[in-house]
């Protein structure tokens, strides 16, 4: 797994304005378009289980359910004419949808 610096740079100045630890959960769900989505959210510890990766004094972290499908896995933060977003790019998903995220396995 890996953070890049724009992401990290995101979660930090997210959590800086809401005023909680710059801790970035990523989660894989059912569903979505192709079956598994991506969520994100902040959270407030590292769990004991959890696979912890740090950059810039920025946590990401994965529960081992969701580890096992997001394995070498990369979370940049890109901003485009579209809009801005986390974006998972997933060695593991055979396919994904035009939003990017979700994906199939």
């Amino acid at each position: 797994m890996a953070l890049t610096g724009s992401a990290a740079a995101r979660v930090a100045a997210i959590a800086a304005r809401q005023g909680k630890p710059a801790i970035l959960r990523l989660a894989v769900e059912g569903g979505g378009c192709s079956g598994f989505q991506y969520r994100f959210g902040l959270a407030d510890a590292v769990e004991a289980d959890d696979v912890r990766i740090e950059r810039d004094s920025v946590i990401l972290v994965v529960d081992p359910v969701s580890l096992d499908l997001v394995r070498g896995a990369s979370v940049d933060y890109v901003e485009d004419l579209g809009g801005a977003a986390f974006k998972v790019t997933n060695p593991n998903a055979a396919s994904g949808c035009g939003c990017g995220s979700s994906f199939s396995v």
